[in-house]
């Protein structure tokens, strides 16, 4: 049988070998109004290249199948996946609702759904218990009308919120309103009074919903064949059994899973949590679309139905709408998408009956809300250095320089050694008095830290701006470090905290190419 090369009006012609081919089949006529195919000998279109998709939201299990539909795979591999998807309702019965603003709001939750966990996994990866059935995640993401920007708002899940009337889907019993937490809400009264509590929080209306629990997260990123994370420092967490050391990692769903679960790594708490889900979702992305999945439709049904085998999203997010959306997106970056968190007024709002919440900046977050209402930008866009200056890499260190206070003393006959010690530690970040002083007792060689053994993680990230400085605990000293300089003082080495790159905005947004992995 003769063989034919086609070719599509948006790539070059492909050469043909020289067999003979069939004669052709007489067209049908042309649709009126249709415009008619290219003709074989006319002008090429000149081909742009392709720019890889990289969408850097969180709970990319939910949303990433948008990213896979944008690499082309096309209409027929697509159609049926969403047959795979649990259907609900959670606009029923829904009255006064915020009125409605300019692109698409989608509200992402993750629950802590285990039920069909294996007892092994539930051990190894420390999911034992009784589920809470509430969400543990809860983000709004935030489609720009042009399709160029997607912003992703971090809800912490103890948000203090208020509960309108409703009933409850468990007892079946009339709630008034009420204070709760808002991983609550879920647990109450499911998707629909997550939806009613969240517009009523932030006066979005929320035109479509996404559920995944912890299988269909551990399923998917085994699907793709993992995702790489890098840390900094080394992170442990006994609570949930992750245990990373400094540099890259390569983690299955089940380590994933620990990784955006841990609260408990350093002080950060639930804000620290979320920005390693950033920093995931980033690496879940990138290896969906430079790991081979786009452009294999094997792989990709394979991946896509592992992703929507326990999905539950509303009736009017179905294929057509993934598809539009994802041409829509081609062109999408890391830079395209950014990031941020709810305005915090206070960590710890102690509430009666429900204990400490996290309560919002009235202000500042319906600032946020009204951004997201009007499709503006989040994080601002400052304009590219023709001459970036290269700066030395900085430490990671647990606690920020400017949050340690240090007094330092000149512990050699050399003049002027405390002062340039002040001065260098000053120009690194460090709180420093500006009035060095001058050591007691003999000449030192090597340079000496004391510390109240209260204070040791700050004397840790002191240390290692100081390389080769001695660590002395001193009980009783208080928040003051003391820093007697020794001889051997080679000057200080910058530290930082480990965190994306600076903020933008007013919101403190960052941009996906903050957070992905270098």
């Amino acid at each position: 049988m003769g063989l034919r090369c086609s070719r599509s009006p948006s790539s070059h012609p492909r050469r043909c070998p020289s067999v003979p081919t069939p004669p052709r089949t007489p067209r049908p006529p042309r649709t009126p109004g249709r415009p008619p195919a290219p003709r074989r000998g006319g002008p090429v279109p000149v081909r742009r290249p392709r720019r890889r998709p990289r969408w850097g939201m969180r709970m990319a299990t939910a949303l990433s199948v948008v990213v896979l539909a944008a690499g082309g795979i096309g209409h027929a591999v697509v159609t049926g996946l969403d047959t795979g998807i649990t259907r609900v309702d959670p606009f029923k019965d829904m009255k006064n609702r915020p009125q409605a603003g300019t692109g698409m709001n989608v509200l992402v939750v993750g629950t802590d759904g285990r039920d069909r966990i294996t007892p092994e996994e539930k051990r190894k990866y420390r999911l034992g218990g009784a589920p809470c059935h509430c969400t543990d995640t809860v983000l709004l993401v935030h489609i720009s009308e042009d399709r160029e920007r997607a912003s992703v708002v971090s809800l912490p899940r103890d948000s203090y919120a208020e509960l309108p009337e409703h009933t409850d889907q468990n007892s079946g019993e009339k709630h008034r309103a009420h204070p709760v937490k808002l991983n609550a809400a879920y647990a109450e009264g499911g998707p629909a009074l997550t939806v009613r509590t969240v517009e009523a929080l932030t006066r979005v209306k929320i035109d479509h919903y996404l559920e995944v629990d912890f299988t269909s997260f551990m399923r998917t990123v085994d699907a793709v064949g993992g995702v790489r994370i890098c840390t900094a420092k080394p992170v442990k967490d006994a609570y949930t059994g992750l245990e990373l050391a400094a540099g890259t990692h390569e983690l299955d769903g089940g380590q994933a899973l620990q990784y955006v679960r841990s609260r408990h790594i350093d002080g950060a708490a639930d804000i620290g949590r979320m920005q390693r889900q950033q920093k995931f979702l980033a690496a879940l992305v990138d290896r969906l679309t430079s790991g081979g999945v786009l452009f294999n439709p094997v792989r990709f049904r394979e991946v896509a139905t592992t992703l929507l085998g326990s999905v539950r999203a509303d009736e009017g997010f179905g294929t057509d709408q993934l598809l539009a959306l994802a041409k829509a997106m081609r062109g999408f970056t890391p830079a395209s998408s950014e990031f941020v968190s709810v305005p915090i007024g206070d960590m710890d709002f102690s509430v009666k009956g429900i204990g400490s919440t996290v309560k919002w900046d009235a202000v500042k977050a319906q600032q946020l809300f009204a951004a997201l209402r009007e499709d503006r930008p989040l994080a601002e866009r400052p304009a590219p250095a023709s001459t970036p200056e290269k700066k030395p890499e900085a430490v990671v260190v647990d606690v920020a320089p400017e949050k340690i206070r240090v007094q330092v003393y000149n512990g050699t006959r050399i003049d002027g050694l405390g002062r340039k010690v002040d001065d260098a530690l000053r120009g690194a970040g460090f709180d420093t008095t500006r009035t060095p002083m001058t050591g007691e007792g003999g000449e030192l060689k090597r340079t000496v830290i004391e510390y109240d053994p209260r204070w040791d993680r700050s004397a840790e990230s002191l240390a290692a701006a100081l390389p080769g400085a001695e660590l002395k605990p001193v009980p009783g000293r208080g928040g003051t470090l003391r820093v007697t300089a020794g001889s051997e003082y080679r000057g200080v080495t910058a530290v930082r905290v480990e965190a994306p790159a600076a903020a933008r905005g007013p919101f403190e947004a960052v941009t996906g190419d903050q957070v992905v992995c270098p």
